[in-house]
C-alpha cells in the first residue's frame, strides 16, 4: 500500500509500505475519504514544535472515513463492506498515535476493533464526504460542550474553519440562540453565513461595536455596554482573544480555548475574580460527542458540504496541504482515494 510519512517541515514521503493483514480480533480499513487538519498544515509548514501531535517518520493524518475491506475470524462486530468511522485515539491500538493514524494511507489496521470504540458504523443519512468531517466536528463539539450552553445562551466563535464552524454548529444543536463568527478570511465568512449565521470580519470591522450591535448589551464589571454573550470560543489559539474575552466578556460568561497556544499569557485574576467569568480549555474529544456529531449530520439542518472546498489525490498531498494552507481560499480540503484503483488482496 501506499503511505504518506511526515520527515519533518515542508516534507513528507509517499512510500509503498506492506499491506495490513487482520489477526483474529481484527479490522483492515480502507480510507475512502481523508480530510487535511489545521495540525496537519502547521507542522508541514512550520515543523513539530508547534505544540500538535505529529511527529516524524510517522504515518500521519487523523480525519478519515473508511471501509471494512478485511476482518479477522473471530470479529462479529464488524462485516466487509462497512462504512466507518475511525476514532483516533484508538484505532490504532495506541493513544499517541491519535495525531498519526494514519489517513494519509491506504489502509489501516485496527487492532482489536470494537464497535462504538475504535471503530463507529456510519449511518446511512450521512454522506460520505461529509462523514469525513466526523472527527473535526467532534473536535468543535466537545468545546462547545466544555462551554456549558445553556438553551436561549449567546455565543462569540473566534474562527471560521472546521472546527469553529463545528463549535457554532454545536452550539446552535444545544439550543444556543444566536452565533457569531469572527474572522479575518471573507471566504469562509461567507461560507459560515450561508450556514446561517452572523459574521464579523476583523480585519475590517471593531468586534466589539459589532458583537454588541448584533447581540445586543448586558452588564459587565465596567459598564453596561458588554456584548451580550454568554459564551465565547477561541478556534485559533491567539493571546488576542483571551485578552478580548477579559476586556469583553459579561458577568458570568464562559471562555473556551480549542485553538492549539503553547504561550503563557498573562492574566488579570482580579477581572476573572470580580467578573465571574470562567476560563478553560477543551484538547480532543470524547465518545459522547461522536454521537453528537452523528445526530447532527444525520438531522441535514446545515448544508455541510459547503465546508469542503477542495479534493486532491493521495499523491498530491503536499499540493492539498499547501491549498489548505490558503484561508483565503480554502476551508476543508479532502484527499480522495477513489481515483486510485485500490483492490484488497493479502
Amino acid at each position: 500500500m501506499k503511505a504518506a510519512i511526515y520527515k519533518g517541515q515542508k516534507n513528507i514521503d509517499i512510500v509503498n509500505m506492506p499491506t495490513p493483514t487482520p489477526g483474529d480480533f481484527d479490522v483492515v480499513i480502507q480510507n475512502l475519504y481523508a480530510g487535511i487538519c489545521g495540525s496537519d498544515v502547521a507542522v508541514y509548514n512550520h515543523g513539530t514544535e508547534t505544540g500538535h501531535k505529529v511527529g516524524e517518520n510517522h504515518e500521519f493524518g487523523h480525519e478519515a472515513v473508511s471501509q471494512v475491506v478485511s476482518v479477522g475470524r473471530k470479529v462479529t462486530d464488524f462485516k466487509v463492506g462497512d462504512r466507518v468511522f475511525p476514532y483516533p485515539l484508538y484505532a490504532r491500538g495506541d493513544t499517541s498515535r491519535a495525531g498519526s493514524m494514519g489517513a494519509f494511507s491506504e489502509y489501516i489496521l485496527v487492532p482489536n476493533a470494537k464497535l462504538n470504540r475504535e471503530l463507529y458504523l456510519i449511518p446511512q443519512e450521512i454522506e460520505t464526504r461529509t462523514a469525513t468531517m466526523i472527527e473535526p466536528f467532534t473536535v468543535g463539539t466537545c468545546a462547545a460542550r466544555h462551554a456549558h450552553p445553556i438553551a436561549g445562551d449567546q455565543a462569540i466563535v473566534y474562527g471560521a474553519g472546521t472546527i469553529g464552524l463545528a463549535a457554532a454548529i454545536a452550539l446552535k444543536h444545544f439550543g444556543v440562540k444566536k452565533v457569531v463568527l469572527v474572522d479575518r478570511s471573507e471566504f469562509r465568512l461567507q461560507i459560515a453565513q450561508q450556514l446561517g449565521f452572523e459574521i464579523i470580519n476583523n480585519s475590517q470591522q471593531h468586534v466589539h461595536e459589532r458583537a454588541t450591535e448584533i447581540l445586543g448589551t448586558t452588564q459587565g464589571l465596567h459598564g453596561t455596554d458588554y456584548p451580550n454573550a454568554n459564551i465565547f470560543i477561541d478556534a485559533v489559539g491567539r493571546n488576542d482573544i483571551l485578552q478580548g474575552f477579559i476586556d469583553l466578556g459579561p458577568i458570568d460568561s464562559r471562555f473556551v480555548t480549542v485553538g492549539i497556544n503553547n504561550s503563557n499569557p498573562t492574566l488579570d485574576m482580579l477581572e476573572l475574580i470580580y467578573g465571574s467569568k470562567s476560563i478553560g480549555g477543551s484538547g480532543g474529544y470524547r465518545p459522547e460527542d461522536v454521537k453528537t456529531v452523528m445526530a447532527i449530520m444525520k438531522g441535514h439542518q446545515f448544508n455541510l458540504p459547503l465546508m469542503i472546498t477542495g479534493e486532491f489525490d493521495q499523491n498530491n498531498l503536499e499540493e492539498a496541504i499547501q491549498d489548505a494552507t490558503d484561508v483565503n481560499h480554502a476551508l476543508k480540503v479532502l484527499i480522495n482515494y477513489h481515483v486510485q484503483s485500490n483492490n484488497y488482496n493479502v
